[in-house]
């Protein structure tokens, strides 16, 4: 990832828009690029948000990629939400814990958030479909493009892609205690506080069809046991 720092040693700020300015729990928001590839990086399913051409709302799971200007999106170039024309809303979510307080009012999550708003385009020119679809399987799988086979023609006239510019984004992130710690409800001598939540990636689960012996290759195997969703920076210029 490039350096993000301004000139004058500030971070790089997030766009301000009508759209990605916090009215809510603004204490949360975070106005940096950094914080919006660190949610962007730990991240694996994104949720699309799109109008279709029925004009009714459609928000997809789907998994993703990005270099430090662009998201990409890919599916079947039969998906309705791939082939919206109009403007789309991009959310990443991560949940890392309950919030347990005193009063069912107070509960609450801590969580990671990034939401990115825009006119995709779609993907037509060849080397830039590589490696957009480069980009997207190195943030899921670092390591499989080149172990893997790679598209061909065939592969690569079935897949939509879609490239988002990271330019109108907004990101929230809770992190914490309850917030009823000095409240009245503290009197009531009740348990009150955090339950971590951690995603692990566990052993690798051999396909029944593999030859006896077939050796699970390094890249993989080394991310059983660590923890999905902190991993080092992926991103793939």
């Amino acid at each position: 990832m490039p350096a993000t720092d301004t000139p004058g040693g500030g971070k790089l700020p997030l766009s301000a828009t009508k759209r990605t300015r916090l009215r809510r729990y603004r204490q949360f928001g975070q106005a940096d690029r950094d914080s919006l590839y660190a949610v962007l990086n730990a991240g694996l399913v994104a949720h699309l948000g799109v109008i279709t051409t029925g004009g009714w709302p459609m928000v997809v799971p789907t998994c993703y990629g990005y270099d430090p200007e662009t998201l990409y999106l890919h599916g079947s170039v039969a998906s309705q939400s791939l082939n919206t024309a109009g403007p789309v809303c991009v959310t990443i979510t991560l949940a890392d814990g309950l919030v347990l307080a005193r009063s069912v009012f107070e509960h609450t999550i801590n969580y990671r958030s990034a939401m990115i708003y825009g006119q995709p385009r779609q993907v037509t020119d060849p080397a830039e479909r590589l490696a957009g679809l480069r980009i997207i399987t190195e943030h899921v799988a670092p390591g499989q493009w080149d172990y893997a086979r790679q598209p061909s023609r065939k592969d690569l006239a079935a897949v939509r892609l879609l490239a988002l510019p990271l330019e109108e984004a907004s990101v929230k992130i809770r992190t914490g205690p309850p917030a009823d710690g000095d409240s009245p409800d503290a009197a009531l001598g009740l348990w009150a506080g955090e339950l971590p939540l951690a995603a692990t990636w566990q052993q690798p689960v051999p396909d029944p069809a593999l030859p006896p012996g077939t050796p699970i290759p390094a890249h993989i195997r080394s991310r059983a046991g660590t923890c999905a969703g902190r991993s080092p920076s992926r991103v793939v210029t």
